[in-house]
């Protein structure tokens, strides 16, 4: 089996990440805790040149203690080919800016493992990605059309309208059928959004909460209900949704079984699906969440099972 030695880590800033919930420090701590060394820099720190991709890295020493959780060494210019792994990890937008740094590191892959896979990471946006599996999601529109819109929600009743390249819960709305804002909401998507806007059939058992589900390779992993305040539709923690230990319904192991070959095929090693209530909204390959929740609740060590599936990937 190939040996790992070096681990760069592509993410928003270490220094601004809250440790008590960050899935990229937990992965990050269990390949520091196996002696890896690792090294940090942020997507701005790319350049390609001359067929190389190079990066601006610095070493990293993590600690899991709030407040003083990262020592960083001193910049230096290495040639990501030069590493075993790259942890593809900072959050979306998923704009131009992300997808280019797909294009750069896929230049590197697979010799140098990027995790997830940088080709289908760009192929696969979360809210697009699930429409291959139609019959395990709630009703949904992709468009820019107000018309198109409106006739949806005309016979749905409730919609969720969000951006369809968003992420955390940012722009996330609940309109109801007699919610007389959804014209100047649609205007101001329009202002905001080049691209389409996505409407899905609101789902009461969100109340009951929003299942984020992660797999590792394919396979079930770990889970968490993510369960919303009383006044928000949107169940994310860092606006207010509150964790809860959970177990996989019939129904939610059959989504598992059902969409773990296509992540294999696409080297997807980590995901973190949502389902609420029978349906799955989404498929997040970017940057997953939810590792330090699973093990708060007594659930696996999800970042030791993902570097156990990286490194038979390297051998």
């Amino acid at each position: 089996m190939a040996k790992i030695t070096n681990v760069a880590v592509q993410m928003d800033h270490v220094a601004g990440i809250n440790i008590a919930g960050d899935s990229t420090f937990a992965m990050s701590l269990e390949a520091q805790a196996r002696g890896y060394r690792l090294f940090h820099y942020t997507p701005d720190r790319l350049s390609f040149r001359d067929g190389k991709l190079f990066a601006s890295v610095e070493p990293m020493l993590l600690r899991d203690v709030k407040g003083d959780h990262v020592e960083l060494g001193a910049p230096e210019r290495v040639d990501l080919a030069t590493m075993d792994v790259v942890l593809l990890r900072q959050d979306p937008p998923f704009d131009m800016a992300y997808i280019t740094s797909t294009h750069l590191l896929e230049r590197i892959h697979p010799k140098t493992l990027v995790v997830n896979d940088p080709a289908w990471v760009r192929n696969s946006p979360e809210k697009i990605f699930v429409t291959e599996f139609s019959d395990m999601m709630p009703k949904t529109l992709i468009t820019k059309d107000p018309a198109e819109i409106r006739r949806f929600r005309d016979e749905m009743g409730d919609i969720i309208l969000k951006p369809l390249y968003g992420n955390g819960g940012a722009g996330v709305f609940h309109s109801t059928r007699d919610d007389r804002n959804l014209s100047s909401l649609l205007e101001m998507f329009g202002q905001l959004f080049r691209e389409p806007f996505i409407a899905q059939q609101y789902l009461p058992d969100v109340r009951k909460g929003d299942k984020r589900i992660i797999l590792v390779d394919g396979e079930f992993a770990g889970a968490i209900n993510r369960v919303p305040a009383e006044h928000d539709s949107r169940s994310n923690m860092h606006v207010g949704g509150r964790a809860e230990a959970t177990e996989l319904t019939s129904r939610e192991q059959e989504i598992c079984a059902r969409i773990g070959p296509a992540l294999r095929e696409r080297g997807f090693l980590l995901v973190g699906i949502d389902v609420i209530g029978d349906y799955m909204t989404e498929i997040n390959v970017t940057s997953p969440t939810g590792i330090r929740e699973v093990k708060k609740f007594g659930g696996a060590d999800i970042s030791s099972l993902l570097w156990d599936a990286i490194e038979r990937k390297r051998g």
